[in-house]
């Protein structure tokens, strides 16, 4: 069985370490504890990983967020996988930092990458990992904010954040989404 897993960012070293680029960096997190390397292809960088008989294949778009919908969908049909098989991992303002919150489906709450998707797939029911980065900005401030590199406390909290993501994705592939959200929400 195959899953494919989707963490949105932007590609490029000016969007290394923001707070938009959460997918990415869970992904990387991922990778790295599986002992696994992204390669570049078509619409982003993949890799696989092998989780008691499944399939994990780990996507971080080259479509830039906005357009992160194309390189799901392509990834989608190249590897044959269903919707109730992805997961996207996607900031969150709404969330404060460093919460998790997996949802079965849902709007895209402004988000343009989970727009893009939804407007790709012509549908809202696609399961979703929301990250929390919190809303500590300035009226009118949003995108500095959320284009801006993590602070010193918040760096220092991302490992066990990420080790909880990872369990998260761990148990949507083995569990199912409806255990996985009994166990984690909240949480």
């Amino acid at each position: 069985m195959k899953y494919l897993i989707v963490g949105l960012g932007n590609i490029g070293s000016e969007y290394q370490n923001t707070r938009h680029n959460i997918g990415f960096t869970m992904l990387d997190a991922f990778a790295k504890a599986s002992n696994v390397f992204f390669t570049e292809n078509r619409y982003g960088s993949t890799c696989e990983v092998k989780l008691k008989g499944r399939t994990l294949i780990l996507l971080k778009p080259s479509t830039f967020m906005n357009l992160s919908g194309n390189a799901l969908r392509y990834w989608m049909q190249k590897e044959n996988v269903p919707v109730q098989n992805v997961l996207v991992i996607v900031d969150d303002l709404a969330l404060p930092f460093g919460t998790l919150r997996l949802k079965p489906k849902g709007s895209d709450a402004g988000h343009n990458g989970l727009k893009n998707i939804q407007e790709i797939l012509g549908h809202s029911d696609y399961a979703r990992l929301r990250f929390g980065i919190g809303s500590n900005f300035s009226r009118g401030r949003q995108i500095e904010y959320v284009l801006g590199k993590w602070s010193d406390e918040e760096m220092a909290a991302l490992p066990e954040r990420a080790e909880r993501c990872l369990e998260i994705i761990n148990s949507f592939c083995l569990a199912g989404l409806q255990l996985t959200m009994t166990q984690f929400n909240g949480k």
